[in-house]
């Protein structure tokens, strides 16, 4: 994979020191840690209701040492800012377009060496959506790897990773799960985040 902001030299461990300073600094308390027998994931990324759940869930990262990717709209992977998104760890989505992105993230993941977590908003933007999107599912079960499931719950400051479900393939089964564990959290515009 390309260098990110995770895996720059020297700047890394910096901005984990800031990361975790600015979040104590904040009030955020975080739980939970990515499994020791997980070096490659797809990450749950919800709710996602503002443009502050990037830099939050960048922080996070930082914080719990996790090498991520994230998946984002391609409108701000435009110029002049498409060289930043990238290095953050950006993934551009054209979701104008009917791209083989599930089979390409699945085949990412596969393939990559070392650790590698891909962060996916299920919501898929960040006003109101009753309907989550399920690529992260399928990502996940062609791929092989766990869902984990990340959170930022704005109600009560608390940012972190919740448990690793591995996919059974039955989708109904396995969303109702994971919407029962995101029921009680709040996104910063907490009337756009609803679980149905």
């Amino acid at each position: 994979m390309r260098l990110t902001i995770f895996t720059t030299p020297i700047l890394s461990p910096l901005l984990k020191r800031f990361s975790i300073w600015v979040l104590r600094l904040s009030g955020w308390t975080l739980v939970g840690q990515m499994p020791s027998d997980t070096p490659k994931s797809v990450v749950i990324a919800a709710p996602h209701t503002s443009n502050w759940d990037l830099p939050y869930t960048l922080m996070v990262a930082f914080a719990l040492d996790l090498n991520i990717h994230w998946m984002g709209k391609i409108q701000i992977f435009r110029f002049p800012f498409q060289g930043l998104m990238r290095w953050l760890g950006g993934i551009a989505v054209d979701r104008s377009q009917s791209t083989n992105m599930v089979s390409a993230s699945a085949q990412a993941l596969r393939d990559a060496d070392g650790e590698l977590h891909l962060v996916v908003p299920p919501e898929g933007t960040r006003s109101q959506s009753r309907q989550w999107k399920t690529g992260f599912y399928y990502i996940a079960l062609q791929a092989q790897v766990p869902i984990v499931l990340g959170f930022l719950d704005f109600g009560s400051k608390t940012s972190g990773l919740g448990p690793a479900l591995l996919p059974t393939g039955d989708l109904e089964a396995d969303m109702a799960s994971i919407k029962a564990f995101y029921a009680p959290f709040q996104g910063k515009n907490a009337s756009q985040f609803v679980i149905e």
